[in-house]
């Protein structure tokens, strides 16, 4: 399983407020498909907006981010639509701590 960090900048409201991090989650499983290989979605406030951590099934780093892409692209328009837009995808590095 890997793990890659996908930053979302948003809406100045507080990311943190009751539900907000769901409904991002609840957005990417939406659009989740098999060949995403998407495992498990974290969503944690920061700085400008929202870190969601994906897990993913992938036998590679690129592969893995090459997936992330493809969900994110997916997911665009609805994110936009609650007002964030993302960024390119990364791997999490280990000094970024556990998501």
């Amino acid at each position: 399983m890997r793990i890659v960090r996908a930053a979302l900048s948003g809406p100045h409201q507080d990311p943190d407020r009751p539900g907000a991090l769901a409904l991002l989650s609840d957005l990417i499983w939406a659009h989740a498909e098999a060949a995403h290989g998407l495992e498990h979605v974290r969503a944690k406030p920061a700085g400008q907006g929202v870190d969601l951590y994906l897990f993913l099934r992938a036998v590679s780093e690129t592969a893995a981010l090459d997936q992330a892409r493809a969900l994110l692209d997916g997911a665009r328009a609805p994110l936009r639509a609650h007002g964030y837009r993302t960024a390119e995808p990364r791997p999490r590095r280990p000094h970024e701590g556990t998501p």
